[in-house]
């Protein structure tokens, strides 16, 4: 036992002694790059997907080194190639989330100038969705920030009025030509409604207990997976408004707390953010604003 605890110090002090600061970076960089890797693939199906390719990957690691199993270890050295070539496939998604963060580093040395009527929008919008919660009217409200929604403009019809809770509430109103799909807002302007946005495709819904959401819930986290939008949704049974941003949903809020959290995230994307904060965020996809729950 001593012996043991003396060859551990004794590789323990090795390895110290060939430690230098350009080994510590190096490190750093790979610790970095698998902690921004898993950040990325939190709250996804690719968690269950990559669960089960380590597991295949050992379980065939360990059976291909027998020398009792010649024709399986020759089967996987030939298949091997042609399964690393199926990992971009299986995680599609996720590596075009990643691209579209990394594209906004664009942003990294912008700095938005502050919105004189965003306060009235969100005002209006604070308005209309106490107003549609109480009458138990669905909404699917996105709020533009940075990045652009021109695609999904495009596929709604185009309004360009100024934002208004009357205007909201006549859009949301049932069995109207502009009740179904969501209602673009960029600045103080409601551009277009019945617009369709993407689903969600991360799983966050089927485990836990918003699985029994619509929809609406399912459409305003697509969007926030893909964009920095905030989305405010009105449940058509129960009511409730949520804000979803960056695939996170807080729900069952009041309109003083609505206000508040729509305030912080606007509010943030018009302040100075240093070029250290922006790459902290994109590296880690951490929104802004603090205080989001799922």
């Amino acid at each position: 036992m001593e012996e043991l605890i003396r060859n551990l110090l004794d590789s323990l002090g090795f390895l110290f002694q060939r430690l230098t600061w350009l080994s510590v970076v190096d490190l750093a960089l790979v610790t970095l790059l698998f902690f921004a890797i898993l950040r990325l693939l939190r709250d996804t199906q690719a968690v269950v997907v990559l669960r089960g390719v380590l597991v295949l990957v050992v379980l065939v690691s360990l059976l291909s080194n027998l020398d009792v199993l010649p024709a399986f270890g020759w089967l996987v050295r030939t298949t091997l190639p042609a399964l690393l070539l199926a990992v971009p496939v299986i995680f599609a998604p996720e590596i075009r989330r990643a691209l579209e963060r990394l594209g906004r580093a664009g942003f990294l040395l912008r700095n938005e100038k502050a919105n004189p009527g965003i306060q009235n929008t969100i005002r209006a919008v604070v308005t209309a969705a106490t107003r549609l919660s109480d009458r138990r009217h669905g909404a699917l409200i996105v709020m533009q920030r940075l990045d652009s929604l021109e695609e999904y403009v495009r596929t709604g019809v185009l309004l360009d009025a100024r934002v208004t809770p009357e205007l909201l509430l006549q859009v949301f109103f049932p069995n109207t030509p502009l009740h179904d799909g969501a209602a673009i807002i960029s600045g103080s302007r409601l551009v277009a409604g019945a617009c369709v946005m993407p689903l969600s495709a991360s799983g966050v819904l089927t485990r836990s207990p918003e699985r029994q959401m619509g929809l609406r819930h399912r459409a305003a986290l697509g969007i926030s997976e893909t964009s920095d939008t905030v989305v405010v949704v009105v449940s058509e049974e129960s009511g409730a408004i949520s804000v979803v941003n960056d695939g996170r949903m807080i729900r069952r809020l009041d309109a003083d707390r609505l206000e508040n959290i729509l305030l912080a995230f606007f509010r943030s994307s018009t302040q100075p953010i240093s070029f250290r904060e922006r790459l902290v965020d994109i590296f880690l996809g951490k929104p802004r604003p603090g205080g989001e729950a799922r």
